[in-house]
């Protein structure tokens, strides 16, 4: 059993959460998620429906794998050296750490991904990727995968993120079930990348 923490806070992405959740959740036996916050009160996503935490940042931060979301909220949350601290023990605690979109530039801004290859999402790519400016930041790809961190492009693309790390840890036939068990097309090739161009970063 691996235990994730999954991190929300007021304004996370929808999709940036519940499209990993969906396919690393679905480990059944295999994978506890937590739902972790800097407060215990129900947490709002951009579009207003309300999660229930289930651990705050105070009780604990050793958990065996690490989601972070994104939304323009997250930047936000930079600003709170407490959930920066957090994130930076919970990251080394972690046996993989996936963050999504804007999350990934959070992550980024705690320092942890200083020297790696990092993405994020490409709408929003040179209006943040300044704030973590020591991230070796890759324009095209829809994930990246350095070491035990793995950090995706916008909303959708952490479905292939979270699929990619099912396959790191437990096989690429996992991942394919768990893919075909949701009615969902993965794109294996982390470089397939369409709207990187689209976004004029090419």
């Amino acid at each position: 059993m691996r235990t994730l923490a999954a991190l929300v806070f007021p304004g996370f992405e929808t999709l940036d959460y519940f499209g990993p959740i969906e396919m690393l959740g679905g480990m059944g036996d295999e994978i506890e998620v937590t739902t972790v916050a800097k407060a215990s009160d129900p947490v709002p996503s951009v579009h207003g429906q309300r999660i229930v935490v289930d651990k705050t940042i105070s009780e604990k931060n050793e958990y065996d794998l690490l989601l972070i979301p994104g939304g323009n909220a997250a930047l936000v949350e930079a600003e709170d050296q407490h959930l920066m601290n957090w994130i930076r023990q919970a990251s080394a605690n972690a046996e993989r750490v996936m963050a999504v979109c804007t999350g990934t530039v959070l992550l980024g801004m705690t320092g942890v991904l200083n020297g790696r290859k990092a993405t994020t999402n490409k709408l929003d790519f040179t209006k943040t990727v300044h704030l973590a400016p020591h991230v070796d930041w890759v324009k095209q790809a829809r994930w990246v995968e350095d070491g035990k961190f793995f950090t995706s492009s916008g909303v959708s693309a952490g479905m292939d993120m979270a699929l990619a790390v099912l396959a790191d840890l437990y096989g690429t036939s996992t991942a394919v079930e768990m893919a075909r068990g949701c009615e969902y097309a993965w794109h294996k090739d982390a470089s397939h990348d369409p709207f990187a161009k689209l976004a004029g970063l090419l």
